[in-house]
């Protein structure tokens, strides 16, 4: 009898911390990926500035470029960088929209008579396919790491998500936590 009552409540916290993973992964909002250069040693970069030309590029107003300017910086220096005239590291970022199509088809059954050939006239479904097409957009920031000696591209991270139009306040923290996100792989560990 306790050994049941064991199992149970094993498979009952199973259950529970299975759903709490589920939950949270659920709600995350930004697919972050890398690419790098695997000849670079990314242990003698340790000072940064912003690459302008870069940045004069992206298509997003000037609001959203000082808050992804200012969540770059914020990130840089809680990860030990150093901004500088003259830097190890340039760091640009550019934008772009993705648009994701989604289509669905549901089956709706209606009764209609037909004439089967073993068993004569019966009743019987017939379906009907609507499709359901669903549009979204994400929004995808690249963040570019570029050697500032060669200005050759080195790092490159990019962040797809969704972008609230709510508040300047809701605005500056998602894009906080997309940099936050995408320079959670920076450096790279070979």
């Amino acid at each position: 009898m306790f050994i049941v009552h064991f199992i149970k409540i094993k498979a009952m916290k199973q259950f529970i911390l299975l759903s709490i993973v589920l939950t949270l992964t659920s709600c995350v909002s930004i697919r972050v990926s890398s690419d790098y250069d695997t000849a670079v040693d990314f242990s003698v970069y340790g000072t940064y500035a912003f690459f302008k030309p870069g940045i004069d590029k992206a298509k997003i107003s000037d609001l959203d470029k000082r808050r992804i300017l200012k969540a770059l910086e914020n990130t840089m220096q809680a990860k030990g960088f150093t901004a500088s005239e003259t830097p190890q590291l340039l760091i640009s970022f550019h934008t772009k929209a993705e648009k994701n199509v989604r289509v669905s088809e549901s089956y709706l059954g209606f009764g209609s008579p037909f004439f089967g050939p073993y068993y004569g006239w019966g009743w019987g479904l017939e379906f009907n396919r609507p499709y359901n097409i669903n549009t979204t957009t994400s929004g995808v920031l690249y963040i570019d790491l570029l050697d500032a000696t060669t200005k050759n591209l080195i790092w490159q991270g990019k962040g797809i998500g969704t972008l609230s139009n709510g508040s300047p306040q809701e605005r500056e923290a998602k894009i906080n936590a997309f940099v936050a996100d995408i320079l959670a792989v920076y450096p790279p560990t070979n």
